[in-house]
């Protein structure tokens, strides 16, 4: 999948996947509507973002997920 509005840039945020032309990034979103955010008051909060960039962080969030590589790990009680 081609993302148009995530980019990577190791002088930007470390590398972390940001929104184009923005220091937001993926995670930032994901903790915003983790928290309770919804679309719309993302977008109004932050006017540099639209709605298609904030659905585009949420596909990209999933490729990576897909993409994980699980490991059982026991605890040691």
């Amino acid at each position: 999948m081609k993302f148009e509005h995530i980019i990577s840039n190791v002088g930007i945020l470390g590398g972390k996947p940001i929104i184009r032309n923005t220091r937001i990034s993926v995670d930032f979103i994901l903790e915003l509507l983790a928290s309770g955010g919804t679309m719309s008051t993302i977008v109004a909060a932050y006017p540099q973002l639209t709605e298609e960039a904030v659905k585009e962080a949420l596909q990209y969030a999933t490729q990576f997920l897909h993409n994980e590589i699980y490991l059982e790990i026991k605890s040691v009680a």
